[in-house]
């Protein structure tokens, strides 16, 4: 798995989680923000780190891995965030006894992306999409969280 593609999922799925309160234009601002606020968190622990070890503050390189990647995950974000109706749709008939309104913020972003990248991305099998979304799930979510996922998805690879 190459770790900058997975890093990247991460950080849009962190961007997902806010989707439901903003439109598109804010959903814009939003990434922007989101990405600023990684590099200023960056520094501030650069900052501490070299502090700590008494070297110099003009030693701080922001690392390729936090600017490479922004214009995909831009571009990444507002494709599924345009898609959030349909997506939701297709989730809620396949959800029985459930529906999107009632799913956790955290599982809700895994699953829209998820179902994203099986619908939309010939870059991404449907094994990884729902990999990489149970390990979100299980890493952002509750205990039970990558099960359900994961059973979701299931029934979106199986037809």
């Amino acid at each position: 798995m190459n770790m900058s593609r997975r890093i990247n999922r991460e950080r849009v799925f962190m961007l997902l989680f806010s989707a439901d309160y903003y439109d598109q234009e804010g959903m814009k601002d939003q990434i922007e923000s989101f990405f600023a606020d990684e590099e200023e968190e960056f520094i501030e622990e650069e900052l501490l780190r070299i502090e700590e070890q008494g070297g110099s503050p003009d030693e701080i390189s922001i690392p390729a891995y936090l600017t490479e990647g922004r214009e995909q995950i831009r571009e990444k974000t507002l494709a599924i965030v345009e898609k959030i109706p349909e997506l939701d749709k297709l989730l809620d008939e396949k959800i029985q006894g459930w529906n999107t309104g009632r799913i956790g913020k955290a599982e809700l972003a895994c699953l829209r992306l998820a179902l994203y990248e099986m619908r939309y991305d010939d870059n991404i099998s449907d094994a990884v999409a729902i990999n990489e979304a149970v390990e979100l799930a299980k890493k952002y979510g509750q205990s039970k969280s990558g099960e359900f996922v994961n059973g979701v998805l299931a029934k979106f690879a199986q037809g």
